[in-house]
């Protein structure tokens, strides 16, 4: 699925935000304030969005995009990312304590074990080193989490249609929502998995949330 979704992805996370989408991503970079060597990991890239961010923002830095999908991973190449790795979040093709900083954007919903992915995550990050995430989340409220969940079939069935000719491409987005944790048991989950200071902000009622952890 995600083969077939990598040639629109980029603009399909642009319309279906409403242009949001890249305030969020920059409001990620920002907050992460590296240092002129800091080391990257850009985990479930896509086409490397964080990967082009960091560049740009701290061209001292090095990025590795990592994904499971190839596809998204050559679109990442021919954007000028230089490092791109097809691995599995659960399973990460690197040393302990590789990496200064980890950024996840839209990535979590989709590992299978939440769980298993922290630690693997938490294990390749140094000391003090930051996780920076964003993803889609339903509200607490539970007539807004309906609407939502209502509106992002009907959006997920409109783009599918217009940009692959098959209603039911996006549509896991909402699908993969209803079995997913909420805001807060994210950030506690993060505590749980050797993080301390955990910050989370909430947009769209709730609807989307980023998060920022330092490992103890």
């Amino acid at each position: 699925m995600f083969s077939t979704v990598a040639p629109r992805y980029d603009f399909f996370t642009r319309a279906s935000s409403y242009g949001m989408d890249r305030g969020w991503k920059r409001a990620l970079v920002d907050r992460a304030r590296l240092s002129g060597k800091a080391v990257v990991l850009d985990l479930a890239s896509g086409t490397g969005d964080f990967s082009m961010a960091v560049a740009a923002k701290y061209p001292g830095s090095k990025s590795v995009a990592v994904d499971l999908t190839e596809g998204m991973l050559r679109l990442a190449r021919t954007r000028g990312v230089k490092r791109a790795v097809c691995g599995d979040a659960g399973l990460l093709p690197f040393a302990d304590a590789s990496f200064d900083c980890v950024f996840i954007g839209y990535g979590l919903r989709n590992f299978p074990n939440l769980k298993v992915a922290l630690r693997e995550i938490e294990r390749v990050t140094r000391p003090g080193g930051l996780l920076l995430t964003l993803d889609i989340f339903l509200p607490a409220n539970p007539v807004l989490r309906q609407v939502y969940l209502g509106y992002l079939y009907a959006q997920g069935a409109f783009w599918g249609l217009v940009l692959h000719g098959h209603p039911r491409i996006y549509t896991y987005i909402p699908d993969s929502l209803r079995s997913f944790i909420s805001i807060d048991d994210f950030s506690t989950l993060l505590r749980h998995t050797g993080y301390g200071q955990v910050d989370a902000r909430r947009y769209i009622l709730g609807g989307i949330g980023l998060h920022f952890a330092e490992k103890k």
